[in-house]
């Protein structure tokens, strides 16, 4: 079996000040680098030495997936596959193993359109509750000039199939780090999560999520680690 780790990014400082985040590039809160500390640390524990990583191209889940990896003593070198320098010391036969971070606009969260920033009580008065939980919890229904969970999911799963599924069928265990709607979309694909139930499936913020995957790509086992932090 394989493993296939996903883990949402910690808290920003949006997710804080409520606001509709989307693809605006925010950082961590103090409280989200302390989940990324104690999500790696809870992952370092589980002793599973992954062979390649996925994130989005927003800085939240960079932050998350640093913080995680500096709880691990690797061995091998970490580097960004396009990073020329480190490319052209690989070509020279020095002694380094790679592991590869892909960084893909694919796992990008939810683009939220014309909510972006705004603060997500204010748009309820603004618009009215029912229309701004059409547009956050339902399947296919877009924010004004944004995507809906449809479009997200259709944005990611094809990279998945194409690039993750193929690593984790060369028997690599793999780490995604990413954006709750997005992460979404690839739970919607293993579990068989129907199109009504998925908006409502919740991803929580800077928790591992482990799947133990067969070589058919069916789930096996699935386990959740707590990472409770306190500021």
């Amino acid at each position: 079996m394989v493993k296939l780790v996903l883990i949402r990014h910690g808290e920003s400082v949006w997710n804080k000040l409520n606001e509709f985040t989307g693809w605006v590039d925010v950082p961590l809160s103090k409280l989200g680098i302390k989940q990324a500390i104690s999500a790696g640390k809870k992952l370092e524990k589980t002793k599973i030495r992954f062979d390649s990583i996925y994130t989005s191209e927003l800085v939240r889940a960079h932050q998350t997936l640093f913080h995680i990896l500096e709880q691990f003593n690797f061995e091998n070198i970490v580097y960004h596959v396009d990073d020329p320098y480190l490319e052209k010391m690989t070509k020279h036969k020095m002694n380094i193993k790679e592991l590869p971070i892909y960084k893909t606009i694919a796992f990008n969260e939810r683009h939220y359109g014309d909510l972006q920033g705004q603060n997500k009580d204010e748009m309820r008065k603004q618009y009215g509750l029912e229309k701004v939980e059409l547009w956050r919890r339902s399947y296919d229904i877009k924010p004004p000039h944004g995507e809906s969970l449809k479009d997200t999911l259709e944005r990611v799963l094809p990279y998945f199939k194409k690039f993750v599924l193929t690593d984790l069928k060369n028997k690599k265990n793999v780490m995604i780090v990413a954006h709750g709607n997005s992460l979404r979309g690839i739970t919607k694909h293993l579990e068989k999560i129907s199109n009504k139930d998925i908006p409502h499936y919740e991803i929580p913020l800077g928790i591992p999520i482990i799947y133990d995957l067969d070589s058919k790509m069916k789930i096996k086992s699935k386990s959740v680690l707590d990472s409770k932090c306190k500021l």
